[in-house]
């Protein structure tokens, strides 16, 4: 099954849905046939403004965005509750300072048989190799905390930490090569203290997963009574990032939770694991490993 597939696969064309920070890579686009809305943090003017030095970027792909994200709950920002039938987020939720208040966020303007497609990177083949994974703990501090940008601790932490590797940002299980920091360390020093002394919002991967442990955080979550949503479907890592749906009726994991935890052991260790393996296995999907260079190209611009 092929990456679209994988994300597309319970996603009703004919259904109303919303798309999150597609920017430049709209998996769901309106001018293939999809009823959909689309959040961003910026206009479609904007984003081509954004983008037009940028040779990698076909700024026709570039859709309408229906709501200009600043910061309020998504149901004020559309005016919207229990409307869409759909949502998509590729590549978003690891970027959400309240991960929790995210889930519960689209659980409000999602109908009561809606699904929500995820798309997240597996931290073990991007540049937050060397991070550790996110734990419980920390989601819930900082949501209870209301956080609304990532903390000078997560900035200090997605800085000093994050790795190219053989000069790529993303690779496969398959790939090796030698490691090199990415930021130097006055880089880091000064987004930290942009963040301590000028309150500024200094986008980072606030979660680092690698599947079973995100697969376990949202098990954890639903059974605590946290979120609304259990897990309908997952598809395991291929290239650099792995899929799950959720809705309101998913079955859930189908592994006890020791069961689980040894997986993350085996995840993290980087043992073979006996999942179904997909037939691109050996490539890094084109929109993702696109996400990541603009993302470094953000934040390199804003320490020039």
């Amino acid at each position: 099954m092929f990456r679209e597939k994988k994300i597309l696969q319970y996603i009703d064309k004919a259904g109303c849905g919303l798309e999150i920070g597609p920017s430049h890579n709209p998996i769901a686009p309106k001018k293939n046939g999809y009823n959909v809305h689309i959040i961003d943090h910026l206009s479609r003017e904007d984003l081509k403004l954004k983008y037009k030095e940028d040779n990698s970027v076909n700024l026709d792909n570039i859709e309408e965005v229906d709501f200009v994200w600043k910061g309020e709950s998504y149901a004020d920002l559309t005016g919207k509750q229990k409307y869409y039938d759909w949502i998509i987020a590729s590549h978003v939720i690891e970027h959400t300072p309240d991960l929790i208040g995210f889930l519960q966020d689209c659980s409000t303007i999602l109908k009561d048989d809606g699904v929500i497609s995820l798309v997240v990177p597996d931290k073990r083949y991007c540049f937050d190799h060397f991070r550790p994974i996110s734990g419980i703990s920390k989601v819930l501090d900082h949501h209870i905390q209301k956080n609304k940008s990532p903390s000078p601790g997560t900035v200090l932490e997605g800085y000093l930490n994050a790795v190219s590797m053989s000069e790529n940002i993303a690779w496969n299980a398959k790939e090796t090569g030698d490691y090199k920091f990415i930021f130097s360390l006055e880089d880091t020093l000064n987004s930290m203290k942009s963040v301590q002394e000028d309150k500024a919002y200094v986008d980072v991967h606030s979660w680092c997963f690698v599947p079973h442990s995100f697969r376990l955080l949202i098990h954890d979550l639903f059974s605590i009574g946290l979120v609304p949503f259990q897990e309908m479907a997952f598809s395991p890592t291929d290239g650099c990032e792995f899929y799950l749906t959720l809705s309101r009726h998913g079955e859930g994991i189908n592994k006890s939770r020791l069961e689980m935890l040894n997986i993350i052991d085996e995840e993290i260790k980087d043992l073979p694991i006996k999942l179904k393996q997909t037939e691109s296995d050996a490539d890094v999907p084109e929109p993702f490993l696109d996400s990541l260079k603009n993302f470094i190209r953000r934040v390199r611009g804003r320490l020039t």
